[in-house]
């Protein structure tokens, strides 16, 4: 199932998207009530039959988006170096440490974003210049945990999945920089756009298959698939819940492959006016403009 976050005037609900056209999308409200998506994670063993067994659901063509989970629980957790050439460019640029090194990280690098940095699937993306001068785009797939828990182990971790969507995690790269830490750089607002859509696990299957890519004005940017991960999904979990409990809707942006501004010479760092693109196979693609 693609799931969604809608708003229609000042009403907003969940809805299912459309298989038929991706566009329009099948209010929920008669099956859900006023649930939000989180609540229906929550409950999604009750709920996904309900769901799936419902007809003539009220149809709205080309709704308002939000991101799937406008305001996340908590923070989103983000996993920074992991993919080999990101981290090779992130090394050469010097903006990581002044020795450059290339080296891969040998456990993964763990942060967070935020809630309040969580904007939708295509809304603005606002350029803070008395804040940063160096505004950095980085397509990423995002999982979505479903029953959360502790001590969760790499075979369990699948069973914890509830789905998948898209984060951009656009990075102030001389705030991270400068900060010699990166929550900072990673925070500020509407620097998470999410969605379009959440994705059940179940429709995606393979997810090492699916493709991470990216665009500036049109421009191809990033390409890479989720199987060049250097830490890959079930290690992930079982690390970030050795000793945390992962609770249902949390977050975990997986990283972003080679290709952002800072790895080119001179670095490209976004501008008000750029559109930046980010897309997976079959979960869509995301658009925001820098205003």
């Amino acid at each position: 199932m693609k799931l969604v976050t809608f708003a229609v005037g000042d009403r907003e609900a969940v809805g299912l998207i459309d298989p038929t056209d991706e566009v329009t999308v099948f209010d929920l409200g008669p099956v859900l009530g006023e649930r939000s998506l989180l609540e229906v994670i929550e409950d999604w063993d009750r709920l996904a039959p309900r769901i799936a067994a419902v007809h003539d659901l009220p149809r709205i063509a080309r709704p308002t988006l939000r991101a799937p989970m406008p305001m996340p629980r908590r923070d989103l957790f983000a996993v920074g170096k992991n993919y080999r050439e990101h981290v090779a460019e992130f090394g050469r640029s010097g903006y990581d440490t002044p020795q450059r090194s290339e080296d891969l990280p040998a456990k993964p690098i763990v942060f967070s974003k935020a809630t309040t940095s969580v904007t939708g699937p295509y809304d603005d993306v606002e350029a803070h210049p008395s804040v940063t001068a160096e505004l950095d785009y980085e397509a990423e797939l995002a999982v979505i945990i479903g029953r959360g828990g502790r001590g969760i182990s790499y075979d369990q971790a699948p069973e914890h999945v509830w789905g998948y969507t898209i984060v951009n995690d656009v990075t102030a790269r001389d705030v991270q920089r400068d900060h010699k830490q990166w929550l900072l750089g990673k925070s500020l607002d509407t620097h998470a756009p999410m969605g379009p859509w959440a994705v059940t696990a179940d429709e995606v299957g393979d997810v090492t298959a699916l493709e991470v890519s990216s665009t500036v004005n049109g421009e191809p940017r990033q390409k890479a698939p989720v199987a060049d991960l250097i830490f890959d999904i079930p290690e992930l979990i079982r690390v970030i819940s050795a000793g945390m409990t992962l609770l249902p809707g949390d977050v975990i942006a997986t990283g972003t492959p080679a290709g952002v501004g800072i790895g080119f010479e001179p670095p490209r760092f976004l501008q008000p006016g750029d559109v930046v693109e980010c897309a997976i196979t079959g979960l869509g693609a995301i658009r925001n403009t820098v205003r």
